[in-house]
């Protein structure tokens, strides 16, 4: 495929030392970067949660019912 790109001045940067460190073309040196981009991107960690106990007394896992037992306590 034949496309035409702008590319930011770090990562011209980049292909321009691709080219002289390993003799590449232009188009190499573009899908060089492009791959190891996305073998990078499969590194991300998975975010977990963490939760620890708070001592409530109470269930607090629906917000509601708690602001509603909140609301509810002054009235008696």
């Amino acid at each position: 495929m034949r496309t035409t790109v702008n590319l930011t001045p770090d990562i011209e940067a980049e292909v321009a030392r691709l080219r002289r460190e390993e003799g590449l073309g232009t188009s190499e040196a573009v899908v060089a970067l492009a791959r190891r981009g996305l073998r990078a991107g499969g590194a991300e960690k998975r975010f977990v949660q963490r939760t620890s106990p708070i001592g409530a007394r109470v269930d607090v896992s629906n917000v509601g019912e708690v602001l509603d037992l909140l609301e509810n306590d002054g009235d008696e």
